[in-house]
């Protein structure tokens, strides 16, 4: 990114700060720590969908622990083991993107095979550092990153690294090859290759980041229109096709 370039041009909303969001929990006990009265149906609800969506992380954190452990001696294996285990947790997990009748339906997630040519250890470096992504939200006002640098990765191209602002941190790391909106090919709107305050990391080496493109995935957004994504920008576009990791076909709506 330039100095004189401007992010928010292609940016979009983030999820709403639900409690399925946010973890948000409605208080089911009086103030002497006894259990209060019935709780409503949807105060009941909001419990039960931020349970899940906890439940859903701790998975993925735990996903992505055993997949740095065996890709240090195996990729393959360890890009095999990812791509089972999402496809459990898409077909039977309550906070699934996909809905009743899309879980009736699934198969599989459209993973490419493993290619090692798509793995790199790549630098973090200063170029624009310190620049601002503001996604703006319907509810919940402007959501801001920070950049925290840049990525050069050989044969691919530069993609900026980004931080949430807020709470969390992290390191966040979407892209947009050529590839989107193809037949066959990846999500129009763009992957995650990292994002690392919901689990996705895939460790480094001293001061070198694994970037490894047979792990990107789809928003939630590319399965659910209830989503809502932050997705890429001009400086997390590649001129190039990145033919590995999870694709995209068009799933049936509710």
């Amino acid at each position: 990114m330039s100095a004189h370039s401007n992010p928010n041009e292609d940016s979009t909303t983030l999820p709403a700060p639900t409690a399925e969001k946010t973890g948000e929990r409605t208080a089911l006990e009086s103030a002497d720590g006894q259990p209060g009265p019935t709780a409503p149906a949807d105060a009941q609800s909001a419990v039960l969908e931020a349970a899940a969506v906890l439940n859903w992380r701790l998975q993925t954190f735990a996903l992505y622990a055993e997949v740095r452990e065996a890709a240090a001696t195996s990729p393959s294996h360890a890009h095999a083991l990812w791509r089972g285990k999402r496809d459990t947790m898409f077909a039977g997990h309550p906070a699934s993107a996909l809905g009743d009748t899309q879980k009736a339906a699934f198969t599989g997630l459209p993973v490419a095979a493993y290619d090692p040519a798509y793995r790199f250890e790549s630098t973090l470096t200063g170029e624009g550092a310190g620049e601002t992504w503001d996604v703006r939200t319907g509810t919940d006002g402007v959501v801001p990153f920070v950049r925290l640098g840049t990525f050069e990765i050989p044969g691919i191209g530069e993609l900026a690294a980004w931080k949430l602002a807020g709470y969390g941190g992290g390191i966040f790391l979407p892209f947009r090859d050529m590839t989107a909106g193809r037949v066959d090919g990846s999500y129009g709107a763009g992957r995650y290759l990292l994002d690392t305050i919901k689990g996705a990391y895939l460790g480094s080496t001293g001061s070198r980041f694994i970037l490894d493109f047979n792990f990107s995935y789809n928003p939630s957004c590319a399965y659910n229109e209830a989503w809502a994504c932050p997705l890429p920008g001009p400086d997390n576009r590649l001129e190039t096709s990145i033919t590995a990791g999870e694709m995209y076909r068009s799933p049936t709506r509710q």
